[in-house]
């Protein structure tokens, strides 16, 4: 099973990003996104440090709250 997490870009250079999730930073790599155009401020979903695709801060805030709710269930 792949798990991919949902990350919002807080900096880019060149083809590496910052991203942010959860009071979490992480370094991760924009090329396989670079016939894309990302800017900071999107979301993208990160797969072993990489942004595999773009997404919507909708899309991102769902995952979370479906994470939060296994996260809760597996604790409970």
């Amino acid at each position: 099973m792949c798990l991919g997490i949902p990350m919002q870009i807080v900096a880019i250079n060149g083809y590496n990003a910052r991203c942010q999730a959860k009071g979490v930073e992480r370094e991760v790599s924009l090329f396989m996104l670079q016939d894309e155009s990302v800017a900071v401020g999107d979301f993208v979903m990160i797969h072993v440090g990489y942004a595999i695709n773009k997404m919507s801060e909708a899309e991102a805030r769902s995952s979370w709250e479906l994470f939060d709710e296994l996260l809760a269930s597996h604790h409970a």
